[in-house]
Protein backbone atom coordinates (compact mmCIF):
# COMPACT_ATOMS: atom_id res chain seq x y z
CA UNK A 1 0.00 0.00 0.00
CA UNK A 2 1.18 3.23 -0.76
CA UNK A 3 2.91 5.00 2.09
CA UNK A 4 1.41 8.43 1.43
CA UNK A 5 -2.68 7.13 0.99
CA UNK A 6 -5.00 8.92 2.81
CA UNK A 7 -8.54 7.58 3.58
CA UNK A 8 -11.69 9.53 4.19
CA UNK A 9 -12.49 9.73 7.46
CA UNK A 10 -15.66 7.93 7.36
CA UNK A 11 -12.93 4.98 8.06
CA UNK A 12 -12.08 5.96 11.15
CA UNK A 13 -12.87 3.49 14.12
CA UNK A 14 -14.33 0.96 11.97
CA UNK A 15 -12.74 -2.52 12.45
CA UNK A 16 -15.27 -4.39 10.51
CA UNK A 17 -18.16 -7.12 11.32
CA UNK A 18 -16.83 -8.92 14.18
CA UNK A 19 -19.06 -11.74 12.61
CA UNK A 20 -17.11 -12.00 9.10
CA UNK A 21 -14.03 -12.09 10.87
CA UNK A 22 -15.00 -15.29 13.04
CA UNK A 23 -16.32 -17.01 10.37
CA UNK A 24 -12.44 -16.80 9.07
CA UNK A 25 -11.72 -19.12 12.23
CA UNK A 26 -14.48 -21.22 11.71
CA UNK A 27 -13.64 -22.50 8.49
CA UNK A 28 -12.09 -25.44 9.72
CA UNK A 29 -13.83 -29.30 9.33
CA UNK A 30 -15.70 -30.14 12.25
CA UNK A 31 -16.93 -26.89 13.33
CA UNK A 32 -19.90 -26.08 14.87
CA UNK A 33 -20.94 -22.43 14.27
CA UNK A 34 -23.34 -20.69 16.56
CA UNK A 35 -21.56 -17.43 15.50
CA UNK A 36 -23.70 -16.58 11.99
CA UNK A 37 -27.18 -15.25 11.49
CA UNK A 38 -27.79 -17.78 8.92
CA UNK A 39 -31.19 -19.82 8.18
CA UNK A 40 -31.19 -23.42 8.03
CA UNK A 41 -29.52 -25.15 5.02
CA UNK A 42 -32.91 -27.35 5.06
CA UNK A 43 -34.99 -23.84 5.29
CA UNK A 44 -34.10 -23.09 1.94
CA UNK A 45 -35.88 -23.74 -0.95
CA UNK A 46 -33.11 -24.63 -3.56
CA UNK A 47 -36.03 -26.59 -5.57
CA UNK A 48 -38.62 -24.42 -6.11
CA UNK A 49 -36.09 -21.45 -6.71
CA UNK A 50 -34.65 -23.43 -9.65
CA UNK A 51 -37.84 -24.38 -10.87
CA UNK A 52 -39.14 -20.69 -10.73
CA UNK A 53 -35.75 -18.98 -12.05
CA UNK A 54 -36.08 -21.24 -15.26
CA UNK A 55 -39.73 -20.28 -15.68
CA UNK A 56 -38.94 -16.56 -15.42
CA UNK A 57 -36.54 -16.79 -17.55
CA UNK A 58 -38.32 -18.71 -20.23
CA UNK A 59 -41.36 -16.54 -19.67
CA UNK A 60 -39.77 -12.58 -19.74
CA UNK A 61 -35.77 -13.64 -20.32
CA UNK A 62 -34.85 -10.52 -22.42
CA UNK A 63 -36.51 -8.50 -19.76
CA UNK A 64 -35.31 -9.38 -16.77
CA UNK A 65 -31.65 -9.91 -18.31
CA UNK A 66 -31.87 -5.99 -19.81
CA UNK A 67 -31.29 -3.15 -17.45
CA UNK A 68 -34.49 -2.52 -14.88
CA UNK A 69 -35.64 0.79 -13.15
CA UNK A 70 -34.21 1.51 -9.95
CA UNK A 71 -37.71 1.51 -8.15
CA UNK A 72 -38.33 -1.88 -9.06
CA UNK A 73 -39.30 -5.12 -10.94
CA UNK A 74 -42.84 -4.11 -12.25
CA UNK A 75 -44.36 -7.40 -11.66
CA UNK A 76 -42.39 -7.47 -8.25
CA UNK A 77 -44.00 -4.02 -7.43
CA UNK A 78 -47.38 -5.10 -7.53
CA UNK A 79 -47.12 -8.48 -5.68
CA UNK A 80 -44.54 -6.57 -3.16
CA UNK A 81 -47.17 -3.71 -1.84
CA UNK A 82 -50.20 -5.99 -1.30
CA UNK A 83 -47.38 -7.84 1.16
CA UNK A 84 -46.02 -5.46 2.25
CA UNK A 85 -49.11 -3.50 3.95
CA UNK A 86 -50.05 -7.34 5.10
CA UNK A 87 -46.59 -7.57 6.66
CA UNK A 88 -46.98 -3.98 8.54
CA UNK A 89 -50.78 -3.81 9.07
CA UNK A 90 -51.30 -0.29 7.10
CA UNK A 91 -51.48 1.15 4.02
CA UNK A 92 -48.26 1.83 2.82
CA UNK A 93 -47.61 4.99 0.18
CA UNK A 94 -44.43 3.62 -0.78
CA UNK A 95 -42.57 0.97 -1.27
CA UNK A 96 -38.78 0.22 -2.34
CA UNK A 97 -37.15 -2.98 -3.42
CA UNK A 98 -33.59 -2.96 -2.04
CA UNK A 99 -30.53 -4.87 -2.29
CA UNK A 100 -31.41 -7.11 0.82
CA UNK A 101 -32.33 -4.71 3.69
CA UNK A 102 -29.24 -3.81 4.66
CA UNK A 103 -29.43 -1.77 1.49
CA UNK A 104 -32.20 -0.67 2.88
CA UNK A 105 -30.79 0.92 6.37
CA UNK A 106 -27.69 1.97 3.79
CA UNK A 107 -30.07 4.22 1.80
CA UNK A 108 -31.78 5.68 4.59
CA UNK A 109 -28.50 7.05 5.94
CA UNK A 110 -27.40 8.35 3.10
CA UNK A 111 -31.06 10.02 2.71
CA UNK A 112 -30.93 11.37 6.20
CA UNK A 113 -27.88 11.45 8.21
CA UNK A 114 -25.42 13.98 8.12
CA UNK A 115 -21.66 13.93 10.29
CA UNK A 116 -22.61 14.51 14.00
CA UNK A 117 -26.01 13.63 13.46
CA UNK A 118 -27.77 11.33 16.55
CA UNK A 119 -29.33 8.05 16.33
CA UNK A 120 -30.59 6.73 19.06
CA UNK A 121 -29.95 2.73 19.22
CA UNK A 122 -30.94 -0.10 21.15
CA UNK A 123 -28.41 -1.23 23.60
CA UNK A 124 -27.20 -3.58 22.68
CA UNK A 125 -28.31 -3.64 18.68
CA UNK A 126 -27.66 -5.16 14.88
CA UNK A 127 -23.53 -4.71 14.81
CA UNK A 128 -23.89 -4.95 10.82
CA UNK A 129 -26.11 -1.52 10.82
CA UNK A 130 -24.54 -0.09 13.73
CA UNK A 131 -21.12 -0.05 11.42
CA UNK A 132 -23.36 1.63 8.75
CA UNK A 133 -24.57 4.63 10.94
CA UNK A 134 -20.63 4.97 11.68
CA UNK A 135 -19.76 5.01 8.07
CA UNK A 136 -22.05 7.79 7.98
CA UNK A 137 -20.32 9.46 10.84
CA UNK A 138 -23.54 9.61 12.82
CA UNK A 139 -23.09 10.00 16.85
CA UNK A 140 -24.54 7.18 18.34
CA UNK A 141 -26.62 7.24 21.79
CA UNK A 142 -27.72 4.27 23.31
CA UNK A 143 -30.97 3.77 24.56
CA UNK A 144 -31.55 1.53 27.87
CA UNK A 145 -33.82 -1.59 27.45
CA UNK A 146 -35.13 -3.97 29.81
CA UNK A 147 -37.22 -7.42 29.11
CA UNK A 148 -39.98 -5.47 27.12
CA UNK A 149 -37.16 -3.72 24.81
CA UNK A 150 -36.67 0.23 24.85
CA UNK A 151 -37.56 1.71 28.31
CA UNK A 152 -40.04 4.58 27.20
CA UNK A 153 -38.58 6.88 29.75
CA UNK A 154 -35.27 6.44 28.73
CA UNK A 155 -36.02 6.97 25.46
CA UNK A 156 -38.27 10.52 26.08
CA UNK A 157 -35.05 11.36 27.94
CA UNK A 158 -33.05 10.89 25.00
CA UNK A 159 -35.22 12.76 22.73
CA UNK A 160 -34.99 15.83 24.81
CA UNK A 161 -31.48 15.58 25.70
CA UNK A 162 -30.39 14.91 22.63
CA UNK A 163 -32.58 15.79 19.65
CA UNK A 164 -31.94 12.71 17.35
CA UNK A 165 -32.65 12.62 13.57
CA UNK A 166 -33.00 9.00 13.95
CA UNK A 167 -34.36 6.29 15.76
CA UNK A 168 -33.49 2.62 15.35
CA UNK A 169 -35.19 -0.07 16.48
CA UNK A 170 -35.66 -3.93 16.07
CA UNK A 171 -39.06 -4.61 17.63
CA UNK A 172 -39.54 -8.11 16.97
CA UNK A 173 -37.20 -11.22 18.48
CA UNK A 174 -34.37 -8.44 18.19
CA UNK A 175 -30.57 -9.20 17.14
CA UNK A 176 -28.35 -9.56 19.11
CA UNK A 177 -30.51 -10.64 22.21
CA UNK A 178 -33.83 -11.93 20.91
CA UNK A 179 -36.08 -9.90 22.79
CA UNK A 180 -39.46 -8.81 21.74
CA UNK A 181 -41.04 -5.13 22.19
CA UNK A 182 -44.37 -4.77 24.90
CA UNK A 183 -46.50 -3.99 22.43
CA UNK A 184 -47.99 -1.01 24.48
CA UNK A 185 -44.31 0.79 23.90
CA UNK A 186 -44.74 0.79 20.38
CA UNK A 187 -47.49 3.27 19.95
CA UNK A 188 -45.34 5.45 21.64
CA UNK A 189 -42.84 5.23 20.21
CA UNK A 190 -45.12 6.30 17.11
CA UNK A 191 -45.95 9.57 19.33
CA UNK A 192 -42.47 10.27 20.68
CA UNK A 193 -41.09 10.47 16.88
CA UNK A 194 -44.16 12.62 15.80
CA UNK A 195 -43.61 15.12 18.46
CA UNK A 196 -39.54 15.61 18.34
CA UNK A 197 -39.61 15.08 14.31
CA UNK A 198 -37.49 11.80 14.56
CA UNK A 199 -37.45 9.60 11.65
CA UNK A 200 -37.55 5.52 13.27
CA UNK A 201 -36.08 3.13 10.94
CA UNK A 202 -38.13 -0.03 12.28
CA UNK A 203 -36.03 -2.87 11.12
CA UNK A 204 -38.61 -6.21 11.04
CA UNK A 205 -36.78 -9.22 9.49
CA UNK A 206 -37.77 -11.64 11.74
CA UNK A 207 -41.45 -11.04 12.27
CA UNK A 208 -42.31 -14.15 10.36
CA UNK A 209 -40.46 -16.58 12.82
CA UNK A 210 -42.73 -16.38 15.45
CA UNK A 211 -42.71 -20.06 18.01
CA UNK A 212 -45.06 -19.01 20.55
CA UNK A 213 -47.20 -16.10 22.08
CA UNK A 214 -48.94 -14.02 19.69
CA UNK A 215 -48.14 -10.88 16.89
CA UNK A 216 -47.82 -7.38 18.01
CA UNK A 217 -49.01 -4.48 15.68
CA UNK A 218 -45.64 -2.89 13.67
CA UNK A 219 -44.43 0.88 15.33
CA UNK A 220 -45.17 1.84 11.44
CA UNK A 221 -48.68 0.72 12.02
CA UNK A 222 -49.22 3.65 14.89
CA UNK A 223 -47.62 6.38 12.80
CA UNK A 224 -50.12 9.30 11.91
CA UNK A 225 -47.53 11.27 10.30
CA UNK A 226 -44.56 9.64 7.80
CA UNK A 227 -41.90 9.55 10.78
CA UNK A 228 -41.85 5.85 10.96
CA UNK A 229 -39.95 3.91 8.33
CA UNK A 230 -40.30 -0.10 7.70
CA UNK A 231 -37.30 -2.38 6.39
CA UNK A 232 -38.13 -5.87 5.67
CA UNK A 233 -36.35 -8.56 4.35
CA UNK A 234 -37.06 -11.88 2.55
CA UNK A 235 -33.74 -13.41 3.34
CA UNK A 236 -34.72 -15.07 6.48
CA UNK A 237 -37.72 -16.34 4.70
CA UNK A 238 -37.02 -17.31 1.78
CA UNK A 239 -33.01 -16.48 1.03
CA UNK A 240 -30.35 -14.16 2.01
CA UNK A 241 -28.48 -15.22 -1.18
CA UNK A 242 -31.11 -13.91 -3.07
CA UNK A 243 -30.31 -10.76 -1.50
CA UNK A 244 -34.07 -8.76 -1.76
CA UNK A 245 -35.65 -6.63 1.29
CA UNK A 246 -37.75 -3.51 0.79
CA UNK A 247 -37.81 -0.18 2.54
CA UNK A 248 -41.51 1.07 2.79
CA UNK A 249 -42.91 4.56 4.19
CA UNK A 250 -42.92 8.37 3.49
CA UNK A 251 -43.29 8.86 -0.21
CA UNK A 252 -40.52 12.13 0.38
CA UNK A 253 -37.84 9.56 2.54
CA UNK A 254 -38.64 6.77 -0.26
CA UNK A 255 -37.50 9.41 -3.10
CA UNK A 256 -34.78 10.08 -1.63
CA UNK A 257 -33.33 6.44 -0.67
CA UNK A 258 -34.14 5.31 -4.90
CA UNK A 259 -31.92 8.49 -5.71
CA UNK A 260 -29.45 7.16 -3.38
CA UNK A 261 -29.36 4.26 -4.74
CA UNK A 262 -29.00 4.82 -8.47
CA UNK A 263 -25.49 5.70 -7.47
CA UNK A 264 -25.62 2.45 -5.85
CA UNK A 265 -26.11 -0.09 -7.72
CA UNK A 266 -28.61 0.88 -10.43
CA UNK A 267 -31.38 -1.38 -9.25
CA UNK A 268 -31.74 -4.89 -7.15
CA UNK A 269 -31.19 -7.65 -9.66
CA UNK A 270 -34.13 -8.52 -11.98
CA UNK A 271 -33.98 -12.15 -11.69
CA UNK A 272 -33.79 -12.12 -8.10
CA UNK A 273 -36.85 -9.87 -8.11
CA UNK A 274 -38.77 -11.93 -10.16
CA UNK A 275 -37.90 -15.24 -8.61
CA UNK A 276 -39.18 -13.59 -5.13
CA UNK A 277 -42.21 -11.97 -7.10
CA UNK A 278 -43.15 -15.71 -8.30
CA UNK A 279 -42.86 -17.37 -4.63
CA UNK A 280 -45.66 -14.38 -3.84
CA UNK A 281 -47.95 -15.19 -6.26
CA UNK A 282 -48.36 -18.84 -5.92
CA UNK A 283 -48.79 -18.58 -2.24
CA UNK A 284 -45.72 -20.55 -0.84
CA UNK A 285 -44.81 -18.66 2.07
CA UNK A 286 -47.70 -19.76 4.31
CA UNK A 287 -46.96 -23.31 4.06
CA UNK A 288 -43.17 -22.99 4.07
CA UNK A 289 -42.83 -20.37 6.91
CA UNK A 290 -45.20 -22.82 8.88
CA UNK A 291 -42.99 -25.96 8.54
CA UNK A 292 -39.18 -23.59 9.05
CA UNK A 293 -40.82 -22.41 12.15
CA UNK A 294 -41.58 -25.63 13.78
CA UNK A 295 -37.89 -26.57 13.02
CA UNK A 296 -36.64 -23.45 14.08
CA UNK A 297 -38.65 -23.75 17.25
CA UNK A 298 -37.62 -26.88 18.25
CA UNK A 299 -33.73 -25.94 17.51
CA UNK A 300 -34.34 -22.76 19.80
CA UNK A 301 -36.10 -25.60 22.50
CA UNK A 302 -32.73 -27.51 22.36
CA UNK A 303 -30.51 -24.60 22.51
CA UNK A 304 -32.30 -23.30 25.99
CA UNK A 305 -32.72 -26.87 27.64
CA UNK A 306 -29.00 -26.87 27.30
CA UNK A 307 -28.35 -23.59 28.36
CA UNK A 308 -30.30 -24.88 31.70
CA UNK A 309 -27.43 -26.80 32.12
CA UNK A 310 -25.07 -24.49 32.60
CA UNK A 311 -23.43 -23.17 35.98
CA UNK A 312 -24.88 -20.67 38.31
CA UNK A 313 -24.69 -16.88 37.02
CA UNK A 314 -25.18 -17.33 33.75
CA UNK A 315 -28.58 -16.05 32.63
CA UNK A 316 -29.43 -15.73 28.84
CA UNK A 317 -32.91 -14.41 26.91
CA UNK A 318 -36.03 -16.98 26.31
CA UNK A 319 -37.13 -16.10 22.83
CA UNK A 320 -40.47 -16.40 21.55
CA UNK A 321 -38.77 -16.40 17.92
CA UNK A 322 -36.35 -15.03 15.50
CA UNK A 323 -32.67 -16.95 15.43
CA UNK A 324 -30.48 -15.78 18.37
CA UNK A 325 -30.34 -15.72 21.85
CA UNK A 326 -28.39 -13.99 24.35
CA UNK A 327 -26.28 -14.66 27.58
CA UNK A 328 -24.34 -12.98 29.86
CA UNK A 329 -22.07 -14.97 32.42
CA UNK A 330 -20.52 -12.89 35.47
CA UNK A 331 -18.61 -10.11 35.83
CA UNK A 332 -14.75 -10.35 35.17
CA UNK A 333 -15.71 -13.35 32.16
CA UNK A 334 -14.51 -12.23 29.27
CA UNK A 335 -16.16 -13.84 26.03
CA UNK A 336 -13.50 -12.64 24.00
CA UNK A 337 -10.86 -14.44 25.35
CA UNK A 338 -13.56 -17.61 25.85
CA UNK A 339 -14.13 -17.81 21.80
CA UNK A 340 -10.63 -18.60 21.52
CA UNK A 341 -11.01 -21.78 24.33
CA UNK A 342 -14.68 -22.81 22.54
CA UNK A 343 -12.65 -22.79 18.86
CA UNK A 344 -10.28 -25.55 20.24
CA UNK A 345 -13.07 -27.02 21.33
CA UNK A 346 -14.79 -26.81 17.83
CA UNK A 347 -17.80 -24.79 19.07
CA UNK A 348 -18.15 -20.67 18.15
CA UNK A 349 -20.45 -18.27 18.98
CA UNK A 350 -20.21 -14.08 18.75
CA UNK A 351 -19.02 -12.14 21.65
CA UNK A 352 -21.29 -9.37 22.47
CA UNK A 353 -19.16 -6.51 22.98
CA UNK A 354 -19.52 -6.03 19.05
CA UNK A 355 -23.25 -5.28 19.45
CA UNK A 356 -22.92 -2.23 21.76
CA UNK A 357 -22.21 0.64 20.44
CA UNK A 358 -19.43 2.07 22.86
CA UNK A 359 -18.41 -1.57 23.42
CA UNK A 360 -18.14 -2.93 26.66
CA UNK A 361 -20.30 -5.70 28.59
CA UNK A 362 -17.37 -8.12 27.44
CA UNK A 363 -19.50 -10.85 29.49
CA UNK A 364 -22.00 -11.34 27.09
CA UNK A 365 -22.21 -13.32 23.84
CA UNK A 366 -25.19 -14.06 21.27
CA UNK A 367 -25.64 -17.60 20.35
CA UNK A 368 -27.35 -18.49 17.05
CA UNK A 369 -29.77 -21.71 16.75
CA UNK A 370 -30.99 -21.81 13.04
CA UNK A 371 -28.23 -22.99 11.09
CA UNK A 372 -27.29 -25.97 13.84
CA UNK A 373 -28.99 -29.78 13.48
CA UNK A 374 -30.48 -30.85 16.92
CA UNK A 375 -27.06 -32.94 17.38
CA UNK A 376 -24.81 -30.23 16.84
CA UNK A 377 -26.61 -28.23 19.16
CA UNK A 378 -26.56 -30.95 21.82
CA UNK A 379 -22.79 -31.33 20.75
CA UNK A 380 -21.67 -27.75 20.64
CA UNK A 381 -23.57 -26.61 23.64
CA UNK A 382 -22.11 -29.48 25.88
CA UNK A 383 -18.39 -28.27 24.75
CA UNK A 384 -19.53 -24.36 25.46
CA UNK A 385 -20.67 -25.27 28.93
CA UNK A 386 -17.17 -27.09 30.09
CA UNK A 387 -15.54 -23.89 28.68
CA UNK A 388 -17.78 -21.64 30.19
CA UNK A 389 -17.25 -23.93 33.70
CA UNK A 390 -13.67 -23.64 33.57
CA UNK A 391 -13.27 -19.97 32.95
CA UNK A 392 -15.56 -19.63 36.05
CA UNK A 393 -13.37 -22.03 38.06
CA UNK A 394 -9.89 -20.41 37.16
Amino acid sequence: MPESIRFAHRFDGITGSAIRAIFKLIAQPGMISFAGGNPSPAALPDAEAARIAEAVLRERGKQILQYGATEGYPPFLESLKPYAEKAVGCPLPAVLPTTGSTQAMDLLCKALIDPGDVILVEDPSFLGNLQCMKFYQAKLVPVESDEGGLRMDKLREAMERHHPKMLYVIPNFQNPTGKTLAPERRPEIARLAAEHHCVVAEDDPYRDLRYRGTFHPSIKSYDKDGWVVFMGSFSKIISPGLRVGWIAGDEDIVRKCTLGKQSTDVHTANLTQAVVDRFLREDFLPGHLEKIRADYAAQCDAMLAELEKFPEGVTFTRPEGGLFIWAELPEGVNTQELLARAIERHVAFVPGTSFYAHGGHENTLRLNFSNSTLEQIHAGMAALREVVAEALNT
